[in-house]
């Protein structure tokens, strides 16, 4: 079991990467450079429900489960990383709310766009302080630490104050492949750790 959840963050970013590669299906007018993810799965679209489950859902739920396996690796950590585990797994639930949650084209000021705006925000305001309490918490060495105190600061420079212009499309894709990118760096960190003891 544990094995298979070591790869729970590849399969979803898989998931994610598999949504993002077919997102012109139906919607050729579709652009990766100008527009949000979310938008692909806006309501009334062709195949929207579909693609808020690959793009949203199922990477959102594979990365809960994968922080629960990190919580249960980390049996002596103190309350920092306790906290810490507990707000990425927040952001990870709040990463597949965007898909449950999708746009209205027609209204952006609809209350299911506003929860999905909220689900968004929610992603990367509880990823920071999660990832840096665990750089600080998690007792896993320099480079861990390093790359978690990055991530906190690049994703949401990044998501919130790069998105300007014809960039919003790249930079919302470039930060929540930083957010994959952390996953796949705490999961592997914490396997490679287990097979040394």
């Amino acid at each position: 079991m544990n094995r298979a959840q070591g790869w729970l963050p590849w399969l979803a970013l898989a998931s994610f990467v598999a949504g993002l590669l077919l997102a012109n299906l139906g919607l050729p007018e579709y652009s990766q450079l100008l527009h949000p993810v979310g938008l692909r799965g806006a309501a009334g679209l062709p195949y929207a429900m579909a693609f808020n489950l690959m793009l949203f859902v199922v990477p959102g739920a594979l990365l809960v489960i994968a922080g629960q396996q990190l919580r249960r690796r980390l049996p002596n950590a103190g309350w920092l990383a306790r906290i810490g585990i507990v707000l990425v797994q927040l952001s990870a639930f709040a990463f597949a709310l965007q898909g449950v949650m999708s746009l209205d084209p027609a209204d952006m000021d609809a209350s299911t766009s506003r929860l999905h705006a909220l689900a968004w925000m929610l992603w990367w305001i509880a990823f920071v302080p999660g990832a840096v309490l665990l750089a600080f918490g998690a007792r896993r060495g320099t480079a861990f630490g390093l790359v978690s105190l990055a991530a906190a600061l690049l994703v949401p420079v990044i998501a919130v104050f790069a998105p300007i212009g014809l960039w919003v499309g790249v930079a919302q894709r470039l930060a929540f492949a930083l957010w994959f990118v952390w996953w796949l760096f705490a999961c592997w960190r914490q396997s490679a750790r287990r097979l040394g003891q």
